[in-house]
């Protein structure tokens, strides 16, 4: 796979990612409370997890999603299927 993200998305992620992790694991340590109970215990699960999940696509600058999406913002725009015109562009049916 080759590198997909880049810019404000990859800045994006190593400032959010890391702040994901820090909120989660400060909610599995009894530092504050986001919800009350097990609802508690898996947001904070979920937020560790997406903050994982975004900090080492930022690193590595690879994204599944973004390729399955066609996202490419390491080069700075979108990637888009060209269409061919065929033998037959611009004639009327």
């Amino acid at each position: 796979m080759q590198k997909n993200v880049g810019g404000y998305d990859r800045i994006a992620r190593l400032v959010v990612g890391p702040l994901l992790i820090a909120v989660g694991a400060a909610a599995f340590g009894g530092l504050f409370t986001i919800a009350a109970g097990t609802l508690g215990l898996v947001v904070a699960g979920i937020a560790l997890l997406v903050g994982a999940v975004l900090l080492a696509t930022g690193i590595t600058q690879k994204c599944p999603l973004n390729n399955v999406l066609g996202i490419d913002t390491f080069r700075g725009k979108a990637k888009k299927e060209t269409e061919t015109p065929g033998k037959d562009a611009g004639r009327p049916s």
